[in-house]
């Protein structure tokens, strides 16, 4: 079995889109599924507006809603679906605990994960944000990596993204299930270089916050080097960390080498 990892089902070539199309991807469906074990998930079929349905998108409002930004009908601002969104959002979040990552659908209102087109309630266009959905459970599982299905057709975002992928399920795997300092410590040592490919800076914060580990409860300093791990991995690494990196491990080889 591999990986779990949340998708937009209409990715997997299910016909769950507003015209009861799909966008099906031949690459995640053929060549990740050998890794990842999917969990196909349409929001917006979620909350009962079947197929086909009127489109929605987003608008920015003055209203209650806390970023002003709500999901309605493309045709009638007034029939919004911004909590109801939200709501299947939480209910996803609880049943994806298992999960290690997430696929969203590009420019979708619900599933857009970046650069989704804002309108003002007037029609005009004004910036870019995320989808409802896709924002809120960002907001609930902060650590799980996610990106969007466009994206991945980036050689360096998609092996970012398959990266963090492995090493949060590693986390979850042996660390998070059984908080031991040992645990802890050889997370680190297999992680090491591969944050200072990525990071450098969190590398060495990391590995300072690891040298007393009876400053604080363990669980607390477990939750802060996760976090940091996390973020540091959103950084590419790139040939020129990749070269710092060889060269740092070429140091251990000296004495064998010619």
């Amino acid at each position: 079995m591999g990986i779990k990892v949340g998708i937009s089902a209409c990715l997997l070539g299910e016909k769950v889109r507003y015209n009861g199309g799909h966008k099906r991807s031949r690459y995640l469906e053929d060549v990740l599924s050998e890794y990842f074990d999917y969990t196909p998930i349409c929001p917006e079929m979620g909350i009962g507006m079947g197929v086909p349905r009127k489109p929605i998108r987003l608008i920015t409002t003055s209203g209650n809603n806390e970023t002003g930004i709500e999901a309605a009908l493309s045709d009638d601002n007034n029939v919004r679906f911004t909590q109801q969104l939200k709501d299947y959002a939480k209910h996803q979040a609880g049943q994806l605990t298992d999960s290690c990552g997430y696929i969203f659908m590009q420019k979708s209102p619900s599933c857009g994960y970046t650069r989704v087109k804002l309108y003002h309630e007037n029609g005009n266009p004004l910036e870019v944000a995320q989808g409802i959905y896709a924002a809120e459970l960002d907001r609930l599982l902060p650590l799980m990596p996610k990106e969007e299905a466009g994206r991945l057709s980036d050689a360096m975002i998609r092996e970012n993204f398959i990266t963090r992928v492995m090493a949060f399920h590693d986390w979850q795997e042996n660390v998070a299930s059984n908080i031991t300092s040992k645990n802890l410590l050889d997370f680190h040592v297999r992680y090491k270089y591969l944050l200072m490919a990525h990071h450098i800076q969190s590398y060495q914060i990391l590995g300072q916050s690891l040298s007393n580990l009876k400053a604080k409860p363990l669980n607390e300093i477990a939750h802060d080097y996760i976090t940091t791990f996390m973020d540091a991995l959103k950084h590419i690494a790139n040939r020129k960390k990749n070269t710092n990196v060889l060269q740092h491990l070429q140091g251990y080889l000296k004495n064998n080498l010619t």
